[in-house]
């Protein structure tokens, strides 16, 4: 009895210090924990209480009814989705954009934060940081009408120097589905690399100043110290972004995909992504259901990605990984 007295006592002793440890916690970042509020709550508004909608891929809607009480369907509606000749289409699309974007942002990203680093006068790596990070907050619909601007067949900038300096006839730049998976990227790549590359170059000037003075001292080039300094140290902050990146390998911009391609017509079947069919499948032809069975479909694959890439990084590096 004393004994189990006294193993009670030490139970209690262990929660009441854990108790306290996590209240001096709380009160040490009071400070820090306030501030994630208004995140916090964005986040629940958005992304969670929405969540209760994921009802309606096992539903046909009935708009008098509503959504709980419209009929159930079973799996009917991803039966039909995965019936359609668009499915495994508008999967390869974006699939297929995702992986280029990855790689070809990621290799400019590195670039640019390599030669920020090394420009030696602050004001000017302070202007390129700038001008680099610039796009990434353009409006999605100011970027197309940019692009409009370089590619419409009457008096885009581009048909503009083909016909006026090439002699060339003028291209119908978006009834012409070939030119747009290298036009995606390249816009993509404009408007996107230049915010990776502002947290590579945070990496890179964190690391110590020594091993590069060390490996000037032994004779070592600018090529072999990013090979053998920069790239090795920030490794683990370029697997954090790739898992990321590939957490949303499912998911496109439906900026870059819609708008900037002015929902033409003849270009569907090469931008045509699962971002761009849910919201034609919901606005154009009223299907609720089959558009929040893609929607479904979308982030479950895309969750058991993330799992299987941390998973990967983990016994590659387990610093490195999300969890």
């Amino acid at each position: 009895m004393e004994l189990e007295t006294a193993v009670e006592q030490a139970a209690e002793v262990r929660r009441s210090t854990r108790t306290g440890a996590f209240l001096r916690k709380l009160k040490k970042y009071r400070a820090l924990l306030i501030m994630t509020v208004p995140g916090l709550v964005y986040l629940i508004i958005n992304n969670y209480i929405p969540m209760y909608g994921v009802v309606l891929a096992f539903k046909t809607l009935s708009y008098d009814k509503g959504i709980w009480d419209s009929p159930w369907t079973g799996l009917d509606n991803f039966k039909f989705l995965f019936n359609s000749p668009d499915a495994f289409t508008i999967t390869r699309n974006t699939i297929l954009y995702n992986v280029v974007f990855i790689l070809v942002n990621t290799v400019f990203a590195l670039l640019v934060a390599i030669l920020i680093n090394e420009i030696k006068g602050k004001a000017i790596s302070r202007f390129y940081q700038s001008t680099f990070l610039l796009p990434h907050i353009v409006s999605m619909v100011v970027v197309a009408y940019l692009v409009y601007g370089f590619l419409n067949q009457d008096s885009g900038l581009v048909n503009t120097i083909l016909t006026k300096y090439f002699h060339k006839d003028s291209i119908a730049w978006y009834s012409e589905a070939g030119y747009w998976p290298y036009i995606l990227v390249i816009v993509n790549a404009w408007k996107n690399a230049g915010y990776l590359s502002i947290i590579y170059f945070a990496a890179i000037i964190g690391i110590d100043k020594e091993y590069y003075e060390a490996a000037r001292i032994d004779g070592a080039t600018r090529w072999k110290q990013m090979t053998a300094i920069t790239l090795p140290l920030i490794m683990p902050v370029i697997l954090i972004m790739t898992l990321m990146a590939v957490s949303s390998i499912l998911r496109s911009d439906f900026g870059l995909f819609y708008q900037v391609t002015m929902a033409s017509g003849p270009l569907i079947p090469t931008t045509n992504t699962i971002d761009t069919f849910v919201y034609r499948a919901m606005v154009q032809l009223g299907d609720i259901g089959m558009s929040s069975a893609a929607g479904l479909y979308q982030s479950v694959v895309c969750f058991f990605l993330i799992l299987g890439a941390n998973l990967a990084v983990r016994r590659y590096d387990k610093n490195s990984s999300l969890f």
